[in-house]
């Protein structure tokens, strides 16, 4: 299986990495390429660098790792690429709000994921995962001992969220279905199950009780 991780901003770029460490094949992308070739250098073993048209026909799963602001437009360019993908979508509908925090760009009682789901193509599988915690969380939480921290996802798709399941065991965590896609508020930005709400990253035990 190869994934994809398009945008390679502080989030993307951690996600690649610990997908890479985790034993995935990895296939990094954005833009201005010799960004993403030097994270493919550095990294090494089975992680390819390539044009974000090429990364996206050549993978099976597709990680839309860029700004919830910019994915309407991204993923109307690229519609027809992804008919038959598995897109990951790790967007929270966030802003800087000039006050050193950040506010939600869309209705309180909306979720990007199905903002998301609404705009891909028939024939296309969204999970909305990866979006619970910081890319900070991400890093650090990886491997936490005695027990694993969770990474909460949410699909309509069985064979998008056994995908999910494989990816967030491969950075380290242990994957929780949070229910449909209808649930993705659940988990994204200001939802109750995501860790700035929660104030920790929490074990397979809380987590059964949270959901």
């Amino acid at each position: 299986m190869r994934t994809a991780v398009i945008g390679l901003g502080n989030f993307g770029s951690t996600l690649a990495t610990s997908l890479a460490r985790g034993g995935e094949t990895v296939i990094v992308s954005r833009p201005h390429l010799a960004q993403a070739r030097e994270l493919a250098t550095r990294l090494g073993g089975s992680v390819e660098a390539l044009p974000i048209e090429q990364a996206i026909a050549k993978a099976d799963v597709v990680v839309l790792a860029i700004w919830f602001n910019v994915m309407t437009e991204f993923v109307t360019k690229n519609r027809s690429a992804l008919i038959g993908k598995i897109v990951v979508d790790p967007s929270n509908p966030i802003a800087p709000n000039g006050k050193g925090g950040f506010d939600k760009i869309i209705p309180a009682d909306k979720s990007s994921g199905e903002i998301v789901a609404g705009l891909l193509p028939p024939g296309a599988e969204l999970v909305k995962a990866f979006c619970s915690m910081g890319a900070d969380s991400l890093s650090s939480g990886a491997n936490r001992k005695p027990e694993r921290a969770v990474l909460f996802y949410a699909t309509d798709f069985p064979e998008a969220g056994r995908v999910a399941s494989r990816l967030i065991t491969a950075t380290g965590f242990d994957p929780m279905s949070a229910g449909g896609i209808d649930k993705s508020i659940r988990i994204e930005a200001f939802g109750d199950l995501n860790q700035f709400t929660l104030g920790k990253l929490v074990s397979v035990k809380e987590a059964e009780a949270l959901v």
